[in-house]
């Protein structure tokens, strides 16, 4: 097959590294020039473009996903032709696929099985309002990024409920391991049977093996059109009944048996941990995950995400017991960001109080990426300021970075920032000056920390000794492993 790499579809992706293929397309990491970001774009073999139906299907996919939008569902930005080859652009995301993190890890701990198991949950709610039933729902098709979120992909079999034709009963669809009874016999497939396929899922996670195995697919097929899933307990006794009894209800060969839709299931996962036998549980092991829409990364197969475990997650994950619910509140006065120290006031930040700092001998500091420092502070984690894009994945300068600035000088104690490209360098510097994009890097800031590195939210403590300074700089002095480029989704500030 004609490799592509190194060609610009449609003048503006170019595709820079293959991440995976399938019998249908493949998917690459390419580099969108117009917004100079990545993104993973899916491309048709040539040869199966001229099958119509195959075709069609693969037009369906872009129409069914691009309507979706959910921080665990991995969102189209484009779709088009070029030179015969049709073409989907999505969101890239930096992980691994669900089955490579089973494969590595084994049993998943009870709380991350059922945090994945609940963001999975929702996503698929959230595809089912639109009237769009996945029918493939396994973990090869459930990505986990940096910060340990699921975001399902490959909705390439998807289907409307009111469409007809391609994938009509009497047709099945899917992968055995997981598929429904009903799908395995051809019968209409609803939402369902997505979540029958998250029970075995999730069955997977906390054993780390199928429920069945069989000589052949048709095989496994028939186990789950005739058998019941076995009882995980079996296998892993320390398994909550109450987590047990979410597999078989979602498991269950009768649709109407099973959860109504995948917002109970969520629901009923979470409080799983919460109380087991009338007991409740340590608050370590019970977690909700907080909603947030992941800013495009680069996907790196098999990359390891070891050092981000659950426990290293907590900036992303809330302990719920009791019933507690925490909100993240943007915006104005309320907005300070997620785990406000104790007795500390934020700094409010106005929406054009972030400018980039890019500081070098040949002047022009401001052109990095300055008109989206805006987003470093409009109190949205799903958008972000980026550096720009090194391609030798080295900043091969002392730093840039990015400055906020204050309505008045302020004495403050703390910046925090969130990122969703964590492992980058950087040191806050703090001044009174009005910066000077073209003078010598930091020749009018006084550093107020040591260089870090940066986690997904990260705390500076500023040693200020009480002196009130109006710019707080955030300086970057190297780029996350394995990346050409950080990102800041949002900074605080407080006094």
């Amino acid at each position: 097959m004609t490799t592509l790499l190194g060609t610009t579809l449609s003048g503006r992706y170019r595709l820079e590294s293959r991440i995976g293929s399938g019998g249908m397309s493949i998917v690459y990491r390419a580099h969108d020039e117009t917004l100079d970001r990545f993104v993973a774009v899916k491309v048709l073999h040539r040869e199966v473009a001229s099958d119509s139906a195959a075709l069609e299907r693969f037009r369906r996919e872009a129409r069914a996903v691009a309507r979706l939008s959910h921080p665990n569902i991995v969102q189209v930005i484009d779709a088009g032709e070029d030179d015969g080859r049709p073409y989907i652009v999505f969101e890239c995301v930096d992980g691994e696929t669900l089955k490579e993190h089973i494969r590595e890890q084994g049993r998943l701990a009870l709380p991350e099985a059922v945090r994945h198991a609940a963001a999975i949950a929702r996503a698929l709610g959230a595809a089912h309002a639109q009237q769009v039933v996945h029918r493939d729902v396994k973990p090869q098709n459930v990505l986990i990024d940096a910060d340990d979120t699921a975001k399902v992909t490959d909705f390439g079999i998807a289907r409307t409920l009111d469409e007809e034709g391609l994938t009509a009963d009497g047709r099945v669809l899917g992968t055995t391991d997981y598929v429904s009874p009903e799908q395995a016999l051809g019968h209409e497939v609803t939402g369902q049977s997505d979540l029958y396929a998250l029970g075995v899922v999730l069955y997977e996670m906390l054993t780390g093996e199928l429920p069945y195995r069989g000589d052949s697919q048709v095989a496994v097929a028939m186990q789950h059109v005739r058998g019941t899933v076995p009882d995980v307990r079996a296998t892993r006794p320390e398994v909550p009944p109450a987590l047990a009894a979410v597999i078989k209800r979602a498991t269950a060969r009768q649709p109407a048996r099973r959860y109504p839709d995948g917002a109970a299931m969520a629901a009923e996962l979470e409080r799983a941990l919460v109380v087991d036998d009338g007991q409740e549980r340590d608050d370590d092991m019970v977690t909700a995950q907080i909603p947030a829409v992941a800013a495009p990364a680069i996907l790196r197969p098999g990359h390891s995400r070891r050092r981000r475990r659950l426990a290293a997650g907590a900036a992303t994950a809330l302990i719920a017991a009791g019933g507690a619910a925490a909100v993240l509140l943007a915006g104005s006065a309320s907005r300070q960001g997620p785990g406000r120290p104790s007795g500390a006031a934020p700094v409010e930040l106005c929406s054009t109080c972030a400018s980039a700092y890019n500081p070098d001998s040949t002047g022009g500091g401001t052109a990095q990426n300055n008109g989206l420092a805006h987003l470093a502070v409009d109190g949205k984690l799903a958008t972000a300021w980026p550096t720009q894009t090194y391609y030798d994945y080295t900043l091969g300068k002392p730093g840039v970075g990015i400055y906020v600035r204050t309505a008045a000088p302020v004495a403050a104690t703390e910046l925090r920032l969130d990122t969703r490209t964590p492992g980058f360098h950087a040191t806050v510097y703090a001044t009174n000056q009005s910066p000077d994009p073209n003078s010598f890097p930091l020749s009018d800031w006084t550093a107020l920390t040591q260089s870090v590195t940066v986690r997904s939210s990260q705390s500076f403590a500023l040693a200020t000794a009480g002196r009130h300074y109006r710019y707080y700089l955030l300086w970057i002095t190297a780029l996350p492993p394995g990346l050409r480029y950080a990102l800041v989704n949002e900074i605080y500030l407080f006094r």
